[in-house]
């Protein structure tokens, strides 16, 4: 989950009130979205009636990029618009199992990658550092575009995964064609980190500070499945998902880099852990916050039990076309998998903004 703080996101309690309150408007307007198909045709709205939840992805395939051998989904045709879907933690590419043929119906070539640390997706070297930090994240999806031979996408996450899409749109926009953001702007820092949080809200990021011990290593060792699982019902307290739900993600834990990568993210997040020097003059940038200027949808769930900011916090961050969504009936952290018509109904809705 997002442990990242921009300055204007130290009154935690005070704005979420106040976010709510200014997206209600938006929420209001979400049943009679419409956008237009992936091939430019005619407007489509996706339906918003029963579906049924699907279990696997179309194709599962693996590819060098980068540092890593890429685990990845696959839907849709391959000239379609590429949109690339980035998972969280302790999530997976599942949260997107029901996104992706939404897209893929619509024409989109649907791309969904384990980030590093997870599922099927491995460093090419021992050597390499198993490193958590944000810039390292996005560079990877960077890399993944190249061997794809993707010029542009539309990027699209919640959670690590939308701040490493905030990440990409801010510092190669170029190859950002438009970006859908579930909590908004989650680019942030460790010297922001520092600035101390009211004790209601410190409550909240509790498991930053347990990873940030050695007693934390060894417990998410120990535990990561039963970890995720309680974080899953945290999260996302409306949210009755079932045990083989749970299960179909629970196996992307037992990657070999997991541990290593959560707990260097977490305590790299607090200044605890050091990155790597080849990314430092990209951390300087984003330290100073830069705006985003690609065409931009922000969402957030109405029972989101995480901790992240309101929009009115971060609604300047993005400077170019730019609408918020908030999603209600009971939806949580993890809005794809919890929602998935109104998430891919974003998608294809974001780029003509």
């Amino acid at each position: 989950m997002n442990a990242i703080r921009t300055p204007e996101e130290i009154d935690h309690p005070r704005r979420r009130l106040f976010g709510i309150a200014a997206a209600t408007l938006a929420a209001a307007q979400l049943g009679s979205i419409s956008g237009a198909s992936a091939q430019g045709g005619d407007p489509e709205t996706i339906a918003s009636g029963s579906m049924k939840p699907r279990t696997s992805f179309a194709s599962l395939k693996q590819i060098e990029a980068g540092l890593l051998n890429v685990g990845y989904a696959e839907d849709g045709p391959s000239d379609g618009p590429p949109v690339i879907l980035l998972h969280g933690w302790p999530y997976d590419i599942y949260s997107y199992v029901d996104v992706a043929p939404l897209l893929a119906d619509a024409g989109y070539r649907v791309i969904v990658p384990y980030l590093r640390g997870y599922g099927t997706t491995r460093f090419l070297s021992n050597a390499t550092a198993r490193n958590g930090q944000q810039a390292a994240l996005a560079v990877d999806v960077v890399a993944l575009l190249d061997a794809l031979g993707i010029r542009k996408a539309v990027l699209a996450g919640y959670d690590w995964g939308a701040r490493t899409a905030n990440i990409i749109a801010a510092l190669w926009p170029e190859r950002c064609k438009a970006m859908v953001s579930v909590s908004g702007y989650l680019i942030g820092s460790p010297a922001a980190n520092m600035a101390p949080l009211p004790p209601e809200a410190e409550f909240q990021w509790w498991y930053q500070f347990y990873f940030a011990t050695e007693r934390g290593r060894a417990g998410y060792t120990k535990n990561a499945a039963d970890f995720a699982k309680l974080i899953w019902r945290l999260a996302s307290p409306q949210w009755k998902f079932d045990d083989p739900t749970f299960a179909r993600s629970a196996t992307a834990f037992a990657n070999p880099d997991h541990v290593d990568i959560v707990i260097h993210n977490y305590r790299w997040r607090l200044g605890l852990a050091e990155g790597e020097s080849k990314y430092d003059e990209l951390e300087k940038k984003l330290a100073t916050f830069p705006t985003i200027g690609v065409p931009t949808i922000t969402m957030e769930g109405d029972a989101n039990g995480a901790p992240h900011p309101a929009p009115g916090a971060y609604a300047r961050r993005f400077s170019g076309k730019y609408e918020h969504r908030l999603i209600t009936g009971g939806i949580g952290h993890d809005l794809p998998q919890e929602a998935p018509q109104a998430f891919a109904q974003a998608v294809i809705d974001v780029e003509r903004l």
